[in-house]
C-alpha cells in the first residue's frame, strides 16, 4: 500500500503541475468546513446510526469491538497476546502544516494508550485538495505524522491516498496487548477518583485561531498539548486499580466520562474548580468563540447532564469543547490516584489532575462549582 498522491489521468503530469505554489495556497482552515475532532458526528445521532445498523459478526476473539463505543477494537491472538487496532482522521485545525499533521497523528496514536497497548505501526490516511494545496504543503502534512510516529517509536508503513474537496489526514494504528491487561471505557467502580491527563480548550482555541483572535503565546500551547502522546496509558494498562480509561476527544469532557458512566452503569460528579484549563479559555468561550460541535454535543447528553446554576456562563461550552488530541481520562480506586497521577507527572504531563469521583447509581453527570 505506498503512499502516493493521485493527479489527473495523464501520466505526464506531475504534482507540482496542478497545484499552486505555497505562498499563494490558502489557509488550511479555510478549506475545511470544521476542523480537528470537531468534525465528528454528534453523539445523539450516532448512536441513532448504530442502532440502526445490522447486527456484525462477532467472533470469539473479538474481545472488543462496537458495542461500547471504545476506543479501539481487540482481536486475541493468544492467552498472552492481542491485536489492538483503530483508525482516526479529520480536517485541519490549525493552518500550519507540519502541526496539522503532527496533531492528527498523535490523535490517532492516543487511541491505542488508551486501550493500555503499545503501538506497532501506522498506516496514512490521505485526502488532499490536490489542485488547491502546494506540493510542499503537503509533504509538510505528511512529515508532521512521520515526525511523531518517529516520537512513537512505530513506522508509518504504508496507506492510502485520494484527492478529495477537504484536506484529510490520519493514521490507522496498530498496536498490541496482553489481554489481561486491556482498559476499557467500561468498569469505572464506586468510590473511584477521576483523573484528567491534559487541560481542556483545544477545540475553543482552534475556533479562535480560525477568527484570527487567538491571543499571542496560545498557539504554540494549543499545538504543545494537541502533540503530547498518550503514553502513559501504556503503564496504567499494567495497573489493576486502574478501572476504566478513555480519552478524552470530539464528545468532549462531558460526552467521554458519559460513555464510561453508561457502560460502567454508574454516575459521576465533576468538581469544575479542579478541571485543568487551558490559558484564557473561559474569556475565550465568552467571546464566542467555540465551535459548533459544542451545542451538537451537549444536545446529544440528553437529561444525563446537570450543571449547577452557579457555574460560569462559559462552563458549558468548555466541557462540551470537542477536544483534538485530548487527555486521558481514567477512573481509579482512590488508593491508587496519587500513584497515577504521580504517572502522569514523570511523564511530562504537569497539569494532569483529579476532577472528580465516581458513585453507584443510574449514568449521570453532576457538575459542582
Amino acid at each position: 500500500m505506498p503512499i502516493f498522491m493521485p493527479v489527473p489521468d495523464d501520466t505526464a503530469t506531475t504534482l507540482a503541475d496542478v497545484a499552486p505554489p505555497r505562498d499563494a495556497a490558502p489557509r488550511l482552515t479555510s478549506l475545511s468546513h470544521g476542523g480537528g475532532c470537531g468534525c465528528k458526528i454528534a453523539p445523539g445521532v450516532l448512536r441513532d446510526l448504530l442502532a440502526r445498523a445490522a447486527p456484525a459478526l462477532v467472533p470469539d476473539n473479538l474481545l472488543v469491538g462496537i458495542e461500547t463505543s471504545d476506543d479501539a477494537a481487540v482481536y486475541r491472538l493468544s492467552a498472552t497476546q492481542a491485536i489492538v487496532a483503530t483508525t482516526d482522521f479529520f480536517m485541519p485545525i490549525v493552518d500550519d502544516p507540519h502541526d496539522f499533521g503532527a496533531i492528527a497523528a498523535t490523535n490517532a496514536i492516543s487511541d491505542v494508550y488508551a486501550m493500555g497497548a503499545t503501538p506497532l505501526f501506522a498506516l496514512a490516511l490521505v485526502a488532499m485538495p490536490v489542485g488547491k494545496l502546494a506540493p510542499d504543503t503537503i509533504r509538510a502534512i505528511l512529515a508532521g505524522g512521520e515526525a511523531t510516529c518517529r516520537r512513537a517509536g512505530i513506522a508509518i508503513a504504508g496507506g492510502h491516498t485520494i484527492d478529495s474537496v477537504e484536506p484529510i489526514y490520519g493514521l490507522a494504528v496498530i498496536g498490541i496487548v496482553d489481554p489481561a491487561r486491556i482498559k476499557r471505557n467500561v468498569g469505572a467502580r464506586d468510590g473511584d477518583a477521576l483523573i484528567l491527563g491534559k487541560p481542556l480548550g483545544v477545540g475553543i482555541y482552534g475556533a479562535a485561531l480560525k477568527k484570527n483572535a487567538l491571543p499571542p503565546g496560545a498557539y504554540r500551547a494549543m499545538v504543545d498539548t494537541a502533540t503530547m502522546l498518550n503514553t502513559p496509558g501504556i503503564a496504567l494498562g499494567a495497573m489493576d486499580d486502574v478501572h476504566a480509561l478513555t480519552d478524552v476527544t470530539g464528545f468532549g469532557l462531558l460526552g467521554h466520562l458519559l460513555e464510561i458512566c453508561r457502560g460502567s452503569d454508574v454516575r459521576a460528579t465533576l468538581d469544575w474548580k479542579s478541571i485543568p484549563l487551558a490559558p484564557d479559555v473561559l474569556r475565550l468561550a465568552a467571546a464566542g468563540h467555540v465551535t459548533g460541535a459544542s451545542a451538537r454535543n451537549f444536545a446529544g447528553y440528553g437529561d444525563e447532564v446537570t450543571l449547577a446554576a452557579t457555574l460560569p456562563a462559559a462552563a458549558q461550552a468548555v466541557l462540551t469543547d470537542p477536544q483534538t488530541s485530548g487527555g486521558l481520562l481514567a477512573a481509579v480506586a482512590p488508593a491508587a490516584a496519587d500513584a497515577v497521577i504521580a504517572r502522569f507527572r514523570a511523564e511530562g504531563f504537569a497539569d494532569a489532575s483529579i476532577i472528580g469521583r465516581v458513585d453507584a447509581g443510574l449514568p449521570h453527570i453532576d457538575v459542582r462549582e
